[in-house]
This record gives C-alpha cells, structure tokens and sequence, in this order.
C-alpha cells in the first residue's frame, strides 16, 4: 500500500506539472489524450485495437479518449476506411498542426528530464521499466504467496513415527481416500498395523507436525523386487494446511531418505483424479511407468523415479 501510495503521489505530482506545461507552450492537449495523439502523429490512421494495443490502455478507455478528442476537433474517423466496420483513426487538419507546434515542448521536457537523471542517483525511468518486466514475469501476489508458504514451512517440523501417531496416520489417509474412493484391505492392513506392516519390514514412516500437531504424514514401504527398493505410499496432508507445502517438504524428506537407505529406484500407484499429488510427483522427478500389478482398485497410474546416490561431502 506504501509503495502504491507513494507511486500515484509522484504521478499526481508529474500529471500536476503535465497540463502547467501544456499551458506554458500554449498547445491544447490534455495531458491524457498525448499517448493517442503521440501514436497518430507517428503513424496516421489506425483502428481503436491498435491504439490501445501499442499504448497499453483497454479499448474502452482509448474508445472515450478518441469521442474527447473528435469533440476538440482533433481528430476524425473512418477517414480512406474500405471497410466499415473498421473505425479507423486519424489527425484532422488541427491535430496535425500540433505536430510542429508541440516538437518543441518535447525538445525542452526532454533536456530536463534528462537533467533530472544526471541529478538523480538512481534512474527512475529504467528502475520502473526493470519492475513493469519483473511482475510482468511474476506479480506481487504471487511472490508473496511464496513468502507466506515458506514462512510457514519454516514452522513444520518432520519426525520419525511413533506409535502416537498411530491414529493420525490412519485418520489422514482414511479422510482422503473415502473422499474419493473406497477403503481396500490393502489399506487397512497399513493403516492399522503400520509398525508390523511397514516399519517391521524395512520401511520407514515420517510425520510432518505444524504447530506440535500432525498434519502429514508419508511412507516408504519395503519391496521385494529387483527394479525397485521402496514404495513411496500413504502420503496425506490435512485440508486445513494445505498450500504451505507440506506435501513438497515430505515427498524430498522421504526421497531423500531412500536415497541414504541405498535406494537406487522408487515406485507409487496413484490415480490421476488427484492432480495436485500427481503434479507433486512429477516435481519430485517420478516418470509414468506401466505393467506392474497392483492390488489397488483405484489404481490407475503408475510411477517410477530413479534415485541418484548421496553426494559426497
């Protein structure tokens, strides 16, 4: 708001001294009609759409400013026009006369100007064409949207599962798979017993804790299979923290896990209903693969990632 604040006072200001300068060399134009008179005093005739394309207005403000400017005896439309329906625009006799008359003015304003960047330790004029480009690439909302999930990934804390959290793996898995699918037995045998049935056997189990509660949680489970060492599975985050992260600070925490275990390859079934795991698992580098069983019903995507070895330190 500071910033935005600060930048319509300066343009107040500039806009203020805009029509003094008007005045001063006695041409009538007002200050906001000079980009539609710049453009046609550049090249003669051009439709409404083009106008506002090359100034970056809407076509509705361009189409107001054209009706003042016809008003004033500026300009005319439909002038050598071959098609009707095009409202081509151009300087009348008067606007052209200006042409001459306002050279000087921009002689002047542009000596000044240039006075006021050899005065001035940073140049205005760049620094506003650097930032249009810079949120143009990125907008402000969007930076800061990234700012507030970092921050509050900087607040998760991921630990290794303890039977305390026995309840909240189960209940986070179960509130998303009855959203969109059936509980299978499969689920259960993992959900209820996750120490026998994963941790005993080799794999392991990470929980993403917000504010001292559980609020993720994600597993590997050990597989008997020469193309793969791990199955990445039962990954779930709470509704009420997702867009923090979470499910990215996991899925590279269990990843990298794999990797320190000596896994050279990960496998996970999933279903493309669920695009927000499915974008999260081509983040994380997990190709689709094809004709390896499932015992899943819902199954309908398979995926793979090939892990690199830890890097040496």
């Amino acid at each position: 708001m500071a910033l935005g604040s600060r930048l319509r006072m300066l343009a107040a200001k500039v806009t203020d001294d805009a029509a003094k300068i008007y005045g001063l060399y006695e041409v009538t134009l007002a200050p906001k009609w000079f980009p539609v008179f710049f453009v046609l005093s550049e090249a003669d005739g051009k439709t409404i759409t083009e106008i506002a394309k090359e100034i970056g207005h809407s076509q509705p403000s361009v189409s107001k400013i054209v009706r003042e400017m016809a008003a004033s005896g500026l300009i005319v439309e439909n002038i050598n026009s071959g098609d009707k329906r095009q409202n081509v625009i151009s300087l009348s006799e008067k606007g052209k006369e200006l042409i001459d008359k306002i050279s000087f003015q921009y002689r002047d304003i542009d000596r000044a100007i240039d006075g006021i960047i050899a005065e001035a330790t940073h140049n205005l004029w760049e620094a506003l064409a650097e930032w249009e480009f810079l949120l143009e690439q990125q907008s402000l909302f969007s930076r800061v949207q990234e700012e507030k999930k970092r921050r509050e990934s900087d607040e998760v804390i991921l630990v290794d599962y303890q039977s305390k959290y026995q309840a909240a793996f189960k209940a986070l898995n179960e509130a998303w798979i009855s959203d969109y699918f059936e509980m299978e037995e499969s689920d259960y045998k993992a959900l209820d017993n996750p120490q026998e049935y994963i941790l005993d056997n080799g794999g392991k189990i990470l929980v993403a804790l917000y504010q001292g509660e559980p609020v993720g949680v994600c597993a590997l489970i050990k597989m008997n299979d020469p193309r793969y060492d791990y199955e990445l599975a039962k990954m779930a985050v709470s509704p009420k923290v997702q867009g923090k992260g979470i499910g990215w600070l996991l899925g590279k925490a269990i990843v990298d896990k794999a990797r320190k275990a000596g896994a050279k390859a990960l496998y996970l079934e999933s279903n493309t209903i669920l695009k927000p795991a499915i974008n999260l698992y081509h983040k994380l580098g997990f190709r689709k693969v094809t004709g390896y069983p499932s015992p899943y019903k819902r199954c309908n995507i398979q995926m793979e990632l090939a892990i690199n070895p830890p890097t040496a330190t």
